[in-house]
């Protein structure tokens, strides 16, 4: 209890940049803070996840590292998440399971999305049966749809930098989003609002 105060005493930017000033009580609060969405996203694009947990480890390691050549300026969790996501790719890259992997295009989303059901009535067994078939809709959307609206859903990113994370331009994630929500949409008839479930879902 006491570590979620203090996490919520400082906004990132401000750890972060005491961070990168050598303060080791705002890095540890970052890692504290962080650690657990790394791992959900990590485990999402590797099965392997003591494998991911070194990753994220390595991240922190070189953050710390070399944080007097950070940017004082930085989305701190998109920074982590998009440093996760490159590691993950060298670590892909280094076993082989890619022949050749020159950013992260080649990694796939594997997590299972799981829109949560207690924003639902009990008894509206109806909205229920959607639910299920607006899960198994998100669940059969291509692997880079179905990441694109997690990281703007779930990890509450912006368009650019999902762009960033998925080493594409911005219409390229504009279009990744628009056509997941399109397909979404074309099946979802629901009182509940699309977005709502969405941000409302669990991986």
């Amino acid at each position: 209890m006491k570590t979620t105060t203090v996490q919520n005493t400082f906004d990132d930017i401000t750890l972060w940049n005491n961070m990168r000033e050598g303060d080791e009580k705002s890095f540890s609060i970052l890692f504290e803070k962080y650690y657990g969405d790394l791992v959900r996203y990590g485990n999402s694009l590797s099965p392997y996840t003591e494998k991911v947990q070194d990753c994220i480890q390595d991240v922190f390691i070189d953050v710390w590292n070399y944080k007097e050549k950070l940017q004082s300026s930085v989305v701190v969790k998109a920074y982590l998440l998009s440093s996760v996501r490159k590691r993950i790719a060298r670590l892909y890259e280094r076993d082989h399971i890619f022949r050749k992997v020159t950013s992260t295009d080649s990694i796939a989303f594997l997590l299972e999305f799981s829109v949560e059901h207690d924003l639902i009535d009990d008894d509206d067994d109806a909205t229920k049966e959607k639910v299920a078939r607006l899960n198994n809709l998100l669940n059969n959307l291509p692997p880079r749809q179905k990441e694109a609206l997690y990281l703007k859903y779930h990890q509450g990113l912006t368009v650019e930098q999902i762009a960033e994370m998925l080493d594409v331009n911005y219409q390229s994630a504009s279009n990744l989003l628009y056509r997941g929500l399109l397909t979404l949409r074309k099946e979802w008839k629901g009182a509940l609002s699309l977005l709502t479930l969405l941000s409302s879902g669990t991986f």
